[in-house]
């Protein structure tokens, strides 16, 4: 499993629903060949030292025998594992909640939209903590995190859209985009969280952060007039710095989604319990609305000098 990436899946609950169990011993048989405890040598499996077959077995026709020999085997979903089909279900939720918190913030009143925009940055941001770090996931507060994090980017996208119209059309496509890109680069083993790769996107993070916390402080205290700060403050060859860091943002959050699927392969492969498939949702809203913020912000920067 990629580790270092999502919070969410590097959780010690999920990756330790992940780990793969041994495989069972088959029926009959004990470790290094032995028999089971109770039957004899030559002995056909299931029947026992006192002779015949199981008591279950012996009360059971031919024709229901051969019925039940012909059943399929149960699938993860029958034994209550974890599935790619639970994760798509489950992410499709989210993200009907996202789109649903941000359609409030898009028609409401423009004071209130501001206002609810703060209450689910702020509130988006304590669930994110408490769902990363909960003992088992909970899908009401899971749902709850998609809605405020919906009137957060309801509220982002009014505010830019407002002033470089159609950004937020085009943030839309750009993030669905890069998602549909990385799912097929994934799926076809062309691009894999390596190693190197995953050493690669750590010092990249790290740096990324530092630098967002700096800026941050900067337009806090006023240091840096520019609606952006230092992104907008300061040019290289003419292109406003921020043009730079949104490109090295959005490739850092598409390696993120890329570590997601990784983690969703690994949890289906080793039979992670079916309820784990809300944290796979949750991890893969988390990258999804970073990587759009990034993604509306790099637009609106483009089209500053409009």
């Amino acid at each position: 499993m990629a580790l270092g990436g999502n919070p969410v899946f590097n959780g010690k609950n999920f990756r330790g629903a992940t780990q793969a169990p041994p495989a069972p011993q088959a029926y009959g048989q004990g470790a290094y060949g032995q028999n089971a405890y109770g039957q004899a040598p030559g002995r056909a499996p299931g029947q026992v030292m006192g002779g015949g077959w199981n008591a279950a077995q012996q009360g059971m026709t031919q024709d229901q025998l051969q019925d039940m020999y012909n059943r399929p085997a149960a699938g993860p979903a029958d034994t209550g594992r974890m599935t790619f089909d639970d994760v798509i279900m489950k992410t499709a939720a989210c993200l009907g909640a996202v789109v649903a918190g941000a359609a409030v913030t898009l028609v409401v009143a423009e004071g209130l939209a501001y206002m609810l925009m703060i209450v689910g940055a702020l509130g988006g941001f304590v669930l994110a903590l408490v769902n990363t770090f909960k003992k088992q996931p909970s899908p009401a507060l899971i749902l709850a995190y998609a809605a405020l994090e919906g009137l957060f980017l309801g509220g982002l996208t009014r505010i830019l859209d407002g002033m470089y119209p159609g950004v937020g059309l085009q943030a839309v496509i750009g993030t669905l985009s890069v998602f549909a890109v990385t799912l097929v680069l994934f799926k076809s083993g062309k691009v894999r969280a390596t190693p190197k790769a995953m050493r690669f996107f750590m010092i990249a993070m790290i740096g990324y952060a530092v630098f967002a916390l700096i800026n941050m402080v900067m337009m806090w205290t006023g240091a840096v007039q520019e609606p952006f700060g230092m992104r907008t403050s300061f040019e290289i060859f003419g292109i406003p710095l921020g043009v730079f860091i949104g490109v090295l943002a959005i490739g850092l959050a598409a390696f993120s989604l890329i570590m997601d699927f990784t983690s969703i392969e690994a949890g289906v492969r080793s039979g992670a319990p079916q309820r784990f498939s809300w944290t796979a949702a949750f991890g893969l809203t988390v990258t999804l609305v970073w990587l759009y913020v990034e993604i509306i912000r790099l637009l609106a920067i483009l089209r500053g000098d409009e």
